[in-house]
């Protein structure tokens, strides 16, 4: 039987993972597969790191121009490994526009145009497989595709950035600051040189876009995230959170709500009772709430070369089982038919409910803290528990931590401003939403 052909753009360290665990594994993903699935053209920049990963291979064509391999006619399957935006969708469109298949683990380029590029691939009859995109090596997009498909999914958290999530579990571990665990984190090659799209929530943003798509049935809409990230979480933040039973984590949270949809990334305070509360390092988790299943967990290795190689592998497998296969019957992109997505709006960051932490340095006088409870009551603001810290010998000022029972952000940002506009209050109030992931 012939092999399937596999075209591979980029050959950096997904692509070289992908390259030697489909080697390495030839035999068995074969016998998992019905034939072979073979790499027989790689486009990249790095010729010569590819001519050393490939020495003594057969049959495997480099080149540096990735347009030689979109339109190919032996390439059966486009692996798109480059990552980006551009010119990652013009050779995704094109490869589509020539009948190939693709595979790719870019988040951004989904993120962004997933709705432009299923759009064509169902209109040419082929396959967008994209497992790798979200949480490396854990089958999260099969998860919510196929395991859970007969569930009305209510929610999704997900731990979905390696990089902030071995900061704050640093920063907690040795009561670090975020900027001297941000330096060993780049050390350590958990971080990139300029980290922005990890450390501002940029990149969970991008897969929680993904996986709310297929959660709910609607659009891939990425302008409507909101995403805050953990540059300004300090030490005593962390180390209150853990006196009050509760650890920070940065969450991606999609929820369906009475008047639309949730989606949102921020740090979060988690019940350490929580399992996802207690996923340490540069691993990665996701919680979904189904309403048949109730909630399930899915732990593991969120980047690297073959996590993500595994992903890669297992959606060149499913296009290969399903290569030849009417493209009705085909299990949808957005796990909905095309035909049958929803419209339902995307709820802003004003209107979400969630519970709230909340630090305030006042001065140790009477009153002050009837006057900030005068505050939060007017705005229909309930307090769930709080600590007030004894000032240090000789100083005149406090701490006092706060958490909420359910409000309404837009009220709670009013009630912060009121707050920070009395007299006995200096400085900022610190605020970070707090969630009881009840399963």
């Amino acid at each position: 039987m012939r092999a399937i052909n596999v075209g591979l753009l980029g050959f950096g360290t997904v692509g070289r993972g992908t390259w030697d665990v489909l080697r390495r594994n030839q035999a068995e993903i074969q016998r998992r597969a019905g034939r072979p699935i073979a790499i027989n053209w790689i486009a990249t920049r790095t010729l010569d790191r590819a001519r050393e990963g490939t020495r003594g291979a057969k049959g495997v064509n480099l080149t540096n121009d990735c347009g030689i391999v979109v339109r190919h006619p032996e390439v059966d399957i486009v692996c798109e490994l480059i990552g980006g935006i551009e010119p990652a969708r013009t050779l995704v469109l094109d490869a589509i526009a020539h009948g190939k298949h693709v595979v790719t683990a870019n988040k951004a380029l989904l993120a962004h145009h997933g709705t432009e590029i299923f759009a064509a691939a169902h209109a040419k009859g082929v396959m967008v497989g994209f497992e790798a995109s979200v949480a490396g090596g854990i089958p999260i997009i099969k998860a919510l595709r196929e395991g859970l498909t007969a569930n009305r999914i209510e929610w999704i958290a997900g731990i979905i950035n390696g990089t902030s999530n071995f900061i704050l579990s640093e920063m907690r571990a040795k009561g670090a600051s975020f900027a001297d665990v941000l330096a060993e984190a780049k050390a350590r090659g958990y971080a990139e040189a300029d980290p922005t799209f990890d450390v501002e929530g940029i990149d969970a943003a991008h897969k929680l876009a993904i996986m709310s798509a297929i959660a709910f049935g609607v659009p891939m809409q990425f302008d409507k995230a909101f995403a805050e990230g953990i540059t300004r979480l300090t030490s005593e933040d962390i180390r209150y959170a853990e006196e009050l039973g509760y650890r920070i984590k940065l969450l991606g949270i999609t929820r369906r709500a009475r008047e639309g949809i949730e989606l949102r990334v921020h740090p979060t305070l988690v019940p350490a009772k929580r399992l996802i509360a207690n996923v340490e390092g540069a691993m990665n988790a996701v919680l979904v709430k189904g309403d048949a299943v109730g909630a399930t967990l899915y732990y593991g290795p969120g980047a690297g070369a073959e996590p993500t190689a595994s992903a890669v592998i297992a959606d060149l497998v499913d296009v290969t089982r399903m290569h030849t296969a009417d493209p009705e019957h085909r299990v949808p992109h957005l796990a909905f038919q095309p035909d049958q997505l929803s419209s339902d709006p995307f709820l802003p960051m004003g209107d979400v409910e969630t519970s709230y932490y909340l630090r305030m340095r006042v001065e140790d006088k009477p009153g002050v803290l009837a006057d900030i409870a005068r505050i939060l009551a007017d705005r229909g603001i309930s307090i769930d528990a709080m600590i007030q810290k004894e000032p240090p010998e000789g100083e005149r000022q406090t701490d006092i931590i706060l958490l909420t029972h359910l409000s309404i952000e837009r009220n709670v940002v009013d009630a912060i401003a009121a707050i920070e506009s009395l007299p006995t209050v200096a400085g900022k109030v610190i605020r970070i939403r707090l969630e009881g992931l009840e399963g």
